[in-house]
């Protein structure tokens, strides 16, 4: 497992900066005739918002606009607005999706019916149809893209599998954080509990930044050494608030919510297994360039991921203070 040194540092120089890919919302109630209620819910990168703004067609005007700040996560804009035509058919969108990586997930409540659409930056725009039934598949894809761009949760996987020589102890271990992440993601999810952000990105950054230390130090008579599946498990608890930060910015539908965080959950499973298969391909691969292994090929990506998680941890605490 130590030879992980290419899947790391791809992970490394992507960007230091990185934070969680988080969607943004849309929902869209009916209101009257030609009158609907808009929730536009954003996302905030380092306490600014994305240049995202819900289009609509040309013959709807905005009656009214409230915005709100949802500390420093997210930001709200609560809409009127007034239509010459029903919107049902029409064609509705985000623009500047295209720039970005961040997912829209649209709710539209026209009639009777509830519909969910997931906007991406290839495919912008929607055809609003009462009629069509909700993908809540869009939660499971949710699920693994926030595993897969969120970089701090793939560095921390990462950072796990160098203390692990066998499948044995490594299955244990994931499945250990799997089981820790999903109970706070699930009471965080439906509101049994809520944390800020904030804090809980930063101690993320300093549970990454803890394993590349231990294992630097090379001690194997330590807590972690010994128990790798316990200390995965305890720092999975955080990590699960913070996958819930996704959940918390989009909301689970009302209607199908124990369904919607089944899939989301199972989506971020997915990812990490897809992060834990790739590693190991490149474990295999590496075994044959290198033998014996030389001491830097995993010391360096270790170094790499210590250095990126001193980076995080410090600019989060900033935030936080200086906020």
């Amino acid at each position: 497992m130590n030879r992980l040194i290419l899947i790391a540092f791809c992970v490394c120089t992507g960007s230091i900066q990185a934070h969680e890919v988080r969607p943004a919302y849309l929902e869209i109630n009916a209101a009257g005739e030609n009158e609907y209620s808009v929730i536009w819910k954003q996302p905030l990168l380092n306490g600014r918002p994305l240049s995202l703004q819900p289009d609509f067609p040309s013959d709807c005007a905005r009656s009214s606009t409230r915005i709100e700040a949802l500390g420093t996560e997210a930001l709200i804009e609560r809409i009127e607005l007034q239509c010459a035509s029903s919107l049902e058919g029409r064609i509705i969108g985000v623009s500047g999706l295209t720039k970005t990586l961040t997912d829209v997930l649209v709710r539209v409540q026209l009639g009777d019916g509830v519909t969910t659409t997931l906007l991406r930056p290839e495919s912008p725009t929607t055809k609003l149809g009462a009629g069509r039934s909700a993908p809540l598949a869009s939660y499971l894809q949710l699920g693994i893209e926030h595993l897969l761009f969120g970089i701090d949760h793939v560095l921390f996987v990462i950072g796990l599998m160098f203390f692990l020589d066998r499948i044995g102890p490594l299955v244990k271990t994931i499945t250990a954080f799997t089981l820790a992440h999903s109970l706070t993601l699930g009471i965080s999810a439906i509101g049994l509990v809520r944390i800020p952000q904030a804090p809980i990105e930063a101690v993320i950054a300093l549970s990454i930044l803890f394993l590349a230390t231990e294992k630097l130090r090379g001690t194997t008579d330590t807590l972690l050494a010994r128990r790798t599946w316990l200390i995965a498990f305890i720092f999975g608890l955080l990590h699960g608030f913070g996958f819930a930060g996704a959940l918390n910015d989009i909301g689970l539908p009302r209607e199908n919510l124990l369904l919607a965080l089944l899939l989301f959950n199972l989506g971020v499973e997915l990812g990490q297994l897809l992060v834990v298969a790739a590693a190991l391909l490149v474990a295999r691969a590496t075994a044959r360039w290198f033998s014996p292994t030389p001491r830097i090929v995993w010391q360096a990506p270790v170094y790499g991921i210590g250095a990126i998680a001193s980076f995080w941890f410090v600019s989060r605490t900033a935030s936080i203070v200086f906020a």
